[in-house]
């Protein structure tokens, strides 16, 4: 296919980008044009949107800006402008979101991830009459929930008639589909140079190709410089610059000839970001729209024809005209770019913080209802930005200590920023972010618990006040991590005295968490209410407390969407804090579901997080879930290494739960060993025989574990009381994981073989316990065990396999042996894995992965569904093939429906 004008080397980046298009207009599709600075990226951006519309396509275009970066939604806006017609056909939640996040309704914000499927729908509406292309230039700069949006858009675009196109430097960590330009060969480079400076000398024209090393940018802008028109290096500096260095100093040389009232209606631009020739005309009374000439003539700027709006066509342009401007002239564009955006708050806001030379109250107070309006829209990390600023403008000396004192408790709790140095006693968000860096620090529990106690004295305490929930769920925290009854009263105290009421996810995760055993039952039903609609929710603390509820009676698979959602939008905005917690409720998750290796890959970025930002408090939370795995896949070095380390942390600052978990682990591998009397001796740590004290919630989750062990070491009295008192406590009813463990605990304390197997059968049919592979595996062992002693050979033989191949898919290797040595007592010998080829040896998640792979779907496309990444897909085939005895993708669907 032949190269448009102005073009050379590209045919084979052109013919692919031409194909997109066509494709895209019939399925929909994503595509990233990927490469350095002036290699082409946007040209060819040009070319695909010059073929869509010769194919009759709506072509929308967007471009970052660097001086607009810190403006939500800012790109977006840009971007849907032309589409904003069909915002009233949109369902009635997403055409709020939509409309509140540009700036169009007074409504709220709701999450990032709302706005981003009401500008899914809203795309692919609009494609129905017209297929649509959207172009996104210099992705880089452009605000960040513009670019989760976008991202959230151009993974979902399967099905539809909207195709979009973007431009990187770096494709990492998009998981889209890339075409990847590289400089032109010397023979392309060549032609170029000679097409456009047909009269160049040889001497010149091989000094030109050496220095651009087929860069197109500086084929074409270098030549200039080199023919002395202007010295390119000042006295003293290298005789050859780096690229990009040299390409800097032309543009801005190139900017230095324009005349003044040019570069002062480009700085306005610049500064503005938005193209918008209608607000420049009016932001300046004394320079006419046609003073841009040269910088047109120049190359420097144009007028996009579609959308009627200035474009640089080229990002050092814009760095250029503002590197190169006086702070004095600055101040005044910005000054003029608030009156002419008096209509949109948070531009007018960071032009007027930007014009500021003194403290000014009314910015202040315009840049901290920005930051409000940011936390609403899920960016933390722009919240901290905005209230810096408004302290900094701050002329009362009070005013700007509650606003750094709120930027430091934002930063802290949600964005991980430990750098703070609020003074307890200052105000309630000093004395919370006093105890988080205390809770994360050397401090003990006892001294945050206090200081917090106190920080929430008063008669009555208003529940609509954000610094007092998030203090009471605080206190909530560290009375848990404290694990002492002692600690409580004031908390349920203080929870009184919330006016009008205590508000619903708080509630439930003060009647779930502390002690579920007593409590989490009358909740239940409403819990999981909650959960049902934890999808159309979007204030992230909401979501922390109702998966903090969801904890501890195992409801937190009703929760992933969610929270995935929070780890996407928190990965994204570089909310650490937010970001490890949620990551940290998957882990959990993941043990319980049997996905370990999913599991292990999350920890390896939450512990490089929680090194990276300083979260310390994390890290033995983090440990516990990978010495969890450890113990059950055999690993005893390194379970009994990640324990020491827990009890290392939780001892000294009166941790009684962290040290639990610690007990947990090592009982759990001494279970697996075969040490029983270890076991024991670890499980009753947590709680003695017999009973569930208040307060001590995670003796439900080494119930099991302690009747076993006293089973093992002929403790039967032992196991029998603990048998009784989970009776007494009716635990069966907090969720099906507990009831089966419970229905486990009293066939394995059984004295009589009827009794027993009794048990163990109503333990296999209880409804949805096929969730939990490693507890009903072990649960099957037990029964198998049972059942071999009471000569029943076959039934044993049953149960035995099922629990040995379930261990198996999990790798608890010790477990696995231990089905393995009951097999072989009762005749019979474990099969070797999946060596049938049947399809009833995967795992859930791996019987869905290759059912999609079957149906042809790409590691890409089945780790988008699934919320996986495409390198934890492949790590699943790999597994998968030989289970199916198969070796090929392509014999994946024979396999299956054999």
């Amino acid at each position: 296919m032949t190269e448009p004008e102005g073009i050379v080397g590209r045919e084979a980046q052109i013919d692919v980008l031409r194909a997109f298009v066509e494709r895209a207009g019939r399925g929909g599709e994503a595509l990233i044009v990927v490469g350095d600075i002036g290699v082409g990226k946007t040209a060819m951006l040009d070319v695909a949107a010059q073929h869509a519309g010769s194919l009759g396509f709506t072509v929308v275009r967007a471009a970052g800006a660097e001086f607009e970066a810190d403006i939500g939604f800012a790109a977006l806006h840009q971007m849907l402008l032309p589409l904003l017609d069909g915002i009233g056909a949109l369902r009635r939640p997403h055409r709020e979101a939509l409309s509140a996040a540009l700036g169009l309704g007074a409504a709220s914000a709701p999450d990032r991830w709302v706005v981003a499927s009401a500008t899914l729908e809203l795309v692919r509406r609009a494609s129905v009459q017209r297929p649509l292309l959207l172009v996104l230039d210099d992705v880089f700069w452009m605000d960040r929930p513009s670019r989760d949006v976008l991202g959230f858009v151009a993974r979902r675009l399967a099905g539809s008639r909207v195709g979009l196109l973007a431009a990187l430097r770096d494709p990492a960590g998009c998981g889209l589909a890339h075409c990847r330009l590289e400089p032109l060969d010397r023979e392309a480079a060549d032609r170029l140079v000679r097409a456009r400076y047909p009269i160049l000398g040889p001497e010149m024209r091989r000094r030109l190709l050496a220095e651009a090393a087929g860069n197109p940018l500086a084929l074409l802008e270098l030549p200039a410089a080199l023919s002395g028109r202007r010295p390119f290096a000042s006295p003293g500096s290298p005789a050859l610059l780096p690229l990009s260095a040299r390409l800097n100093e032309l543009f801005a040389s190139r900017v230095e000839q324009l005349a003044p009232a040019t570069r002062r209606l480009l700085l306005l631009a610049a500064l503005d970001g938005t193209g918008d020739l209608v607000a420049l005309q009016r932001a300046t009374q004394d320079a006419e729209l046609r003073d841009l000439a040269p910088a047109e003539r120049g190359r420097l700027v144009c007028v996009d024809p579609q959308t009627r709006r200035l474009v640089f066509r080229h990002p050092l342009t814009r760095s250029a005209v503002v590197e190169l401007s006086t702070a004095h002239e600055r101040r005044e564009a910005h000054r003029m770019l608030a009156v002419v955006r008096a209509g949109e708050p948070q531009r007018r806001a960071w032009h007027l913080a930007e014009a500021s030379v003194g403290p000014d109250e009314r910015v202040a107070e315009m840049l901290e209802a920005t930051a409000r309006r940011m936390l609403n829209r899920g960016d933390p990390v722009g919240a901290v930005a905005a209230l810096t600023r408004a302290a900094e403008l701050s002329p009362a000396a009070s005013d700007r200590s509650r606003r750094l004192t709120r930027a430091e408790f934002v930063g802290v709790n949600m964005a991980g920023r430990l750098e703070a140095e609020a003074a307890p006693g200052a105000s309630l968000q000093a004395d919370v972010t006093a105890a988080f860096v205390l809770l994360n620090g050397d401090g003990d529990l006892d001294a945050i618990h206090r200081l917090l106690v106190r920080a929430l004295e008063g008669d009555e305490l208003d529940a609509f006040d954000e610094d007092v929930v998030a203090a009471v769920y605080l206190l909530l925290l560290v009375c848990g991590f404290a694990g002492r009854t002692e600690l409580w009263a004031p908390y349920f105290a203080i929870l009184d005295r919330l006016r009008p009421r205590v508000p619903e996810d708080l509630l439930l995760a003060s009647r779930t968490m502390p002690d579920p055993v007593r409590d989490a039952v009358p909740v239940l039903d409403r819990l999981e209410q909650v959960i049902a609609q934890l999808d159309e929710h979007s204030e992230s603390w909401h979501v922390r407390k109702v998966t903090l509820a969801a904890l501890f009676i195992d409801r937190l698979s009703g929760c992933r969407q969610a929270v995935r959602r929070m780890v996407t939008s928190s990965r994204d905005a570089g909310a650490w804090t937010l970001l490890v917690s949620t990551l940290n409720f998957l882990c959990l998750d993941y043990f319980l579901t049997g996905e370990w290796d999913e599991l292990e890959q999350l920890l390896a970025e939450a512990m490089e997080i929680c090194d990276h930002a300083g979260l310390s408090l994390y890290v033995p939370v983090l440990r516990y879930d990978r010495a969890l795995v450890a113990a059950a896949r055999g690993d005893d070095a390194l379970a009994c290494e990640l324990a020491d380390a827990i009890t290392g942390w939780a001892e000294p600052r009166g941790a009684n739960l962290i040290a639990q978990f610690a007990s947990h682990a090592r009982g759990l591998a001494a279970l697996g060993r075969g040490d029983f009397e270890a076991a024991y001796l670890h499980s009753s740590a947590i709680g003695p025989p017999g009973e569930f004290a208040r307060y001590n919630h995670h003796a439900l989750w080494v119930c099991m574990d302690l009747v076993e062990a006293a089973v093992r070491t002929d403790r039967r009295a032992e196991a029998a009381a603990h048998v009784a008192a989970m009776h007494r406590h009716a635990i069966a009813r907090i969720s099906p994981r507990i009831a089966l463990l419970a229905a486990g605990s009293a066939g394995l304390a059984a004295r009589k073989d009827e009794a027993a197997l009794a048990e163990f059968e109503r333990a296999l049919t209880i409804p949805g316990v096929d969730r939990w592979p490693f507890d009903l595996a072990r649960v099957r062992l037990a029964y198998g065990e049972r059942l071999r002693r009471a000569r029943a050979a076959r039934a044993a033989g049953a149960q035995l396999t099922a629990a040995h191949d379930a261990f198996e898919r999990l790798g608890a290797a010790p477990w696995a042996r231990r089905a393995a040595a009951e097999l072989r007592a009762a005749g019979q010998a474990p099969a070797a894995a999946s060596a049938d080829g049947s399809a009833e040896a995967l795992t859930p998640q791996e019987l869905e992965i290759a059912s999609l792979a079957a149906a042809g779907l790409t590691n890409k496309q089945i780790g988008e569904r699934l919320y996986l990444s495409h390198r934890t897909v492949g790590g699943h085939l790999y597994r998968i093939f030989p289970k199916l005895g198969i070796s090929t993708r392509a014999a994946l669907r024979d396999a299956l429906a054999d």
